[in-house]
């Protein structure tokens, strides 16, 4: 089989002098998505789709990434930018709803603005050598369903860039001290201190420099500071790296996640570390690397633990620090790891790259990824958010996956804390619809002929066999699968844990 000759979307082409049109493109890829899954109403023509309540006609090029959005207006077919688009968005919405809102609009605008600011970054910045922090680093485009999936909370660039991931950020954190009558802490967290030393009768408190800078003014911390609860000790020695989640860097020298609050809202929510997610922490991440370990045959997927957190009574949820496994212990022998969402969007040194034929490629992938969430589900009621950004496949010296890591307990969902149907529904969602469904639209793309959804089908059959999963069954024949609705939600200002789904056409069904 011959690949075409590929460049995932449009933009990817562009020039660095074109940072503009670049970031209009980017920009716009992920909002029509929303809008042609949410909103618009297909028509005969190909390309071409109507958005209802205000009867415009829309036509786009392409359709795993949708460009160069047109309107057809005085008998002609006229291009839109981004920021014609926002509007037209928002005026359909509008009318659709009957709900206002003037904070999405601003929220792509400012996703627009902030990928600007990233192409001008990553233009004078190093690419980072290592292929890991590579894929971590790697998503410009980010959420392809999400209409701001690149907002930094409305505030200048200076503000964010030093710790973007998306501009090869490394940084050092910032060092506190709590005085030890004002720690709150849960699980393991001694390695926390090898960050630093404090000083007598304190304990050392790691803290997110950007989420330092937000919180200055608040009225509790600044209490604290004058009062000696809360003591500044510098920076640490070595710089940390953000990965693809922004809030959560990596000690590569300690090989240790810390996870931190982020007061800015990214994609549906504000990211801080809520404290009603921190006290159910443990028994949720124990319950995961039960299932993990439990989980007999051959396929070494691992689960990254969420080991344990601490932070100061008087800022529980502001200066919180999760501390998440690192790769010792988990990771095979010699295996390269790599984000999944990173071979959707595509990086340098991807192994997909190195594919003419991706059968055997694609068969090994599902093989790592798709059973270990079906057994954490079917044998222990564990739902685990295997979406893009929370699954990272280590692959071999030819590229080929041998291992699927997991990670972010704060997703998990555990039964019967939520029903089966419940559960299974966002089993479904992360994996099929939001991870294996963009893959596979990736190979059908990019090597023409190509169907992967028989091998998914394939897959899926196999966990059959012993009756702990009738859902598979109902899986593969139902006309429909649940697609999240992020415009619409983030529209009406609905709670972003609030998934909201709608039916999308099942290529399962049809998979022969």
């Amino acid at each position: 089989m011959d690949r075409v000759d590929f460049k995932p979307t449009v933009f990817t082409a562009l020039t660095r002098g074109d940072t503009d049109e670049a970031a209009d493109a980017y920009a716009a890829a992920p909002l029509l998505n929303c809008l042609l899954r949410e909103v618009a109403e297909p028509t005969p023509e190909p390309g071409v789709h109507r958005l209802p309540a205000g009867g415009t006609l829309l036509r786009v090029r392409g359709t795993r990434r949708p460009a160069e959005p047109e309107v057809f207006t005085g008998g002609a077919w006229r291009r839109v930018g981004h920021a014609e688009l926002v509007r037209l968005t928002a005026d359909e919405l509008f009318r659709a709803t009957g709900v206002a809102n003037t904070a999405l609009p601003a929220e792509m605008t400012g996703s627009r603005d902030a990928v600007a600011a990233l192409l001008g970054a990553r233009a004078k910045a190093a690419v980072p050598e290592d292929p890991y922090r590579r894929s971590e680093q790697s998503l410009l485009l980010g959420h392809p369903y999400h209409p701001a999936p690149k907002a930094r909370g409305g505030g200048p660039a200076a503000d964010w860039l030093p710790y973007a991931p998306e501009a090869y950020a490394a940084f050092p954190l910032d060092l506190l001290a709590v005085r030890e009558d004002a720690v709150a802490e849960d699980g393991d967290t001694r390695a926390l201190d090898a960050f630093g030393e404090a000083p007598p009768g304190y304990r050392l408190l790691p803290a997110h420099p950007w989420q330092l800078a937000l919180t200055q003014d608040s009225p509790r911390i600044r209490a604290a500071f004058a009062d000696g609860r809360l003591l500044r000790l510098g920076r640490t020695a070595r710089p940390l790296w953000p990965t693809a989640a922004i809030r959560t860097l990596y000690a590569p020298e300690d090989d240790l996640f810390v996870k931190f609050s982020l007061d800015v809202r990214i994609t549906n929510d504000i990211r801080r570390l809520w404290r009603h997610d921190l006290l159910k922490a443990r028994a949720t991440d124990a319950a995961t690397a039960a299932a993990f370990a439990a989980r007999p045959g051959p396929a070494p997927a691992a689960w990254l633990s969420d080991r344990g957190y601490r932070t100061a009574d008087f800022a529980f949820e502001e200066l919180a620090v999760l501390v998440r496994d690192g790769f010792a212990g988990h990771l095979l022998p010699g295996a390269t790891p790599l984000l999944a969402a990173a071979l959707v969007e595509g990086f340098d040194g991807s192994p997909l790259d190195r594919l003419t034929d991706p059968a055997d490629w694609w068969a090994a992938y599902l093989r790592q990824v798709v059973p270990p969430v079906l057994a954490a589900f079917a044998h222990h009621g564990v739902v685990v958010e295997a979406h893009l950004q929370n699954t990272v496949v280590a692959v071999d010296a030819a590229g080929l996956p041998v291992q699927a890591l997991f990670r972010d307990a704060e997703g998990v969902k555990l039964l019967p804390g939520v029903t089966r149907a419940a559960g299974w529904e966002r089993l479904v969602y992360c994996l099929v619809v939001n991870h294996l469904a963009e893959l596979a639209a990736l190979l059908a793309e990019r090597f023409p002929g190509t169907d992967p959804w028989p091998a998914v089908r394939a897959e899926l059959r196999r966990h059959t066999a012993d009756g702990a999963l009738p859902e598979v069954t109902a899986l593969l024949t139902s006309p429909t699968l649940p697609g999240k609705t992020n415009l619409l939600l983030r529209w009406t200002n609905a709670d972003g844990a609030d998934a909201r789904y709608l039916p999308l056409p099942n290529p399962l069904s049809a998979a022969s």
